[in-house]
């Protein structure tokens, strides 16, 4: 049993569902953008088989909120980020990235626009809060920057769309694939989105009154009782499975857009400006020596997560790293995502791990490792 009074201070924040998360059985935290998340539920790997047979509900109030407004609101946004927003609709969400000058990789938020000029970044764990109001500062446009009192929930699995009939009405079964819609809930007011952080269909509720967090945790506990809803916390498993990123492991400043593939989040051929454009094109023209891959690894079972980058060998040669890797109950293989030079890239390479002191044979395969093509996420409900 966690004491809810416990912490290392004050400079670590508690989300507005702390009180609800530890009561309904969270024994493990850690800090994400100085704030406790929950890790753990008990098993893994039970709350992986919760999450797509059923449903799960997710602090994820970690993801801070960057509010950008202003009469020069959609320019700065566009300054940020080097993914095309020209169609970006009001109630619509994109994932984009934000890089340097150099190119490298500071977030990959998702960015919500909630009218024409307010925007809201939902960040991965890094400080693009101070970052914004630095570029601002030297932008000379005219927008204002801050951190709201907002705090999202995460709603996923199978049975989501079901417990957010229940708690909306039918008409929140057209909210579309990465848009969302401003409700209000017994008076808690919220923005939900078709969003999440699973590969699963999924729902954020971004709870805007810090107040009525454990409120807001309840009622949805409620009405997901008859659709065997379970608290829970972000899968690795499920993420590594959809190859989603984790700010951190598998991208970093010193990670561009192009060695993940990610280029169609950097639109070059435009004569909008960004931070990091000219350095984007250079690395272009001269051709990425590194790529992010998905492997399998040959050996026992994986007790959890990597908490270590894993070399990479090629005949004794180290050429790169395992940046997240963890045992798939459903796939029933080790499985993994990592960042090797380019030569030695291509599907069905054979290379070595080593784990500890131990090396084990793994082999380059195609990712994402289960629905490539997103149809769980994007179906129609």
């Amino acid at each position: 049993m966690v004491n809810k009074n416990f912490g290392f201070g004050t400079q670590i924040r508690k989300s507005p569902f702390f009180d609800s998360t530890v009561k309904w059985g969270a024994t493990g935290f850690s800090v994400y953008n100085h704030m406790y998340i929950p890790r753990d539920f008990g098993d893994p790997e039970k709350n992986f088989w919760n999450l797509v047979n059923s449903a799960i509900l997710c602090d994820v109030a970690v993801e801070r909120q960057v509010e950008i407004t202003g009469p020069d609101a959609f320019k700065f946004i566009q300054l940020l980020t080097p993914r095309d927003l020209s169609k970006l609709s009001v109630g619509q969400c994109k994932y984009v990235l934000i890089t340097n000058n150099e190119g490298g990789i500071l977030n990959d938020p998702v960015l919500l626009r909630l009218s024409e000029n307010h925007f809201w970044l939902s960040l991965a764990d890094s400080d693009i809060l101070l970052w914004a109001q630095g570029v601002a500062i030297n932008s000379k446009l005219d927008v204002k920057i801050t951190e709201p009192d907002v705090s999202p929930l995460q709603l996923q699995g199978p049975n989501s769309g079901e417990i957010m009939v229940k708690l909306f009405g039918e008409s929140i079964r057209d909210l579309k694939y990465y848009w969302l819609r401003e409700v209000d809930l017994e008076g808690i007011p919220l923005i939900v989105s078709r969003t999440g952080w699973s590969s699963e269909l999924g729902y954020e509720l971004y709870l805007r009154d810090g107040s009525k967090g454990n409120q807001l945790w309840e009622t949805i506990m409620s009405a997901g009782k008859n659709f065997g809803i379970q608290p829970g916390h972000t899968s690795s498993i499920r993420r590594i499975e959809g190859g989603m990123l984790s700010y951190h492991a598998d991208a970093d400043i010193n990670t561009n857009p192009f060695e993940l593939g990610l280029d169609r989040l950097v639109n070059l051929d435009s004569n909008v400006s960004f931070v990091g454009k000219d350095a984007l094109k250079k690395i272009k023209k001269e051709g990425i020596k590194r790529k992010q891959i998905g492997l399998e690894i040959n050996c026992d079972n994986l007790s959890g997560p990597n908490t270590t980058f894993w070399p990479l060998f090629h005949k004794d040669r180290k050429v790169g790293k395992i940046t997240s890797a963890i045992y798939s109950p459903r796939l029933k293989k080790n499985i993994a995502l990592g960042i090797i030079e380019i030569e030695y890239s291509e599907i069905n390479n054979e290379l070595e791990v080593q784990i500890n002191d131990k090396k084990f044979k793994c082999i380059v395969v195609e990712k994402p490792f289960f629905d490539p093509k997103k149809k769980i996420t994007a179906k129609s409900l």
